[in-house]
């Protein structure tokens, strides 16, 4: 059985891992990533089209330029792209999500292991924890890239409007973002995933040094005890 300050050091790590898968999926479920008014010259006057959408759906809303709304529209992401670097940017960045989530819950199993047993095999405790935590914090970090990238190189808002809105569109005008809380949820994953790291480190620094401990030579031992 482990020591109970290896229990208790492994199952805060484990919380802190399970908080991040958690995390993971409400990001991919929710449609708050961004939103972006993207403004056009309209056949008769010109159109402000408010996007709001996530990986999967979003919303879309129509003004003229006196201020009328023409209405709202619920849309698909991958079917709104059709084909193009978007579209494929956009789905590089799920999968890369999907990867994270599943690399947090190998974490999390690695973690629950240490917390209740002593794994023999090397990998299987801290050195796996050490891996899977680094993969999922690498990986929300790749996420946090792609999507501005796609939505400021690629002009995401710009295709998602052309294709969610029924109404033909002409010339862009300009646009502005702002990004939701779906997407800066991926911070705290980050930081929870270097809370979990930092947590394991100091249990194996511990273990470590009161290793060396036993290990020292016997010529740094007191001199009663080697008169004895």
């Amino acid at each position: 059985m482990p020591s109970r300050k290896k229990t208790s050091m492994f199952a805060s790590s484990f919380c802190t891992c399970v908080c991040s898968f958690v995390l993971i999926c409400v990001v991919l479920a929710t449609p708050q990533w961004v939103s972006s008014q993207v403004r056009f010259s309209g056949a008769i006057s010109n159109v402000t089209i408010s996007l709001r959408y996530g990986l999967f759906s979003g919303t879309c809303e129509q003004f003229v330029e006196a201020g009328l709304q023409l209405g709202q529209t619920t849309f698909q992401v991958t079917d709104a792209l059709g084909s193009g670097s978007s579209r494929n940017l956009n789905i590089a960045t799920i999968v890369v999500l999907v990867l994270a989530l599943l690399s947090s819950l190998l974490s999390s199993g690695f973690t629950c292991t240490n917390a209740v047993s002593n794994p023999y095999q090397t990998f299987l405790g801290p050195v796996g924890v050490y891996t899977w935590n680094s993969v999922c914090g690498v990986l929300i970090l790749l996420a946090m890239i792609l999507f501005p990238v796609n939505v400021e190189a690629n002009r995401l808002s710009e295709d998602l409007a052309r294709g969610g809105c029924s109404t033909p569109l002409q010339t862009r005008l300009g646009s502005k973002h702002s990004y939701g809380y779906s997407y800066w949820i991926m911070l705290l994953i980050l930081f929870l995933n270097i809370a979990s790291l930092t947590i394991i480190y100091f249990y194996d620094h511990a273990r470590y040094s009161k290793k060396k401990e036993q290990e020292r030579p016997i010529e740094n031992a007191p001199k009663d005890v080697i008169l004895f």
